[in-house]
């Protein structure tokens, strides 16, 4: 599961990078569908932070790896 949360993050890092974001897959437990990532750049303190990692990352992530329940962001 963790490569495949990878390539979909990789798929996902270039709109991110576009804005002079960029995002960093911190862990994936397979057993509870929880993935943690660390925003960077431009990203990070953002006040639409929340609403590109729940609108954004978590549902592109959803769709991709169907074993995905949630996103949650780490510093």
């Amino acid at each position: 599961m963790k490569s495949k949360v990878m390539n979909a993050i990789n798929e996902i890092r270039p709109s991110l990078q576009a804005d002079g974001g960029d995002i960093k897959l911190v862990s994936v437990n397979e057993k509870t569908g929880i993935v943690k990532v660390e925003l960077q750049g431009a990203c990070r303190g953002c006040p639409m932070a929340q609403v590109t990692l729940k609108q954004g990352v978590e549902a592109f992530l959803k769709n991709k790896v169907p074993e995905v329940k949630k996103v949650v962001a780490v510093d």
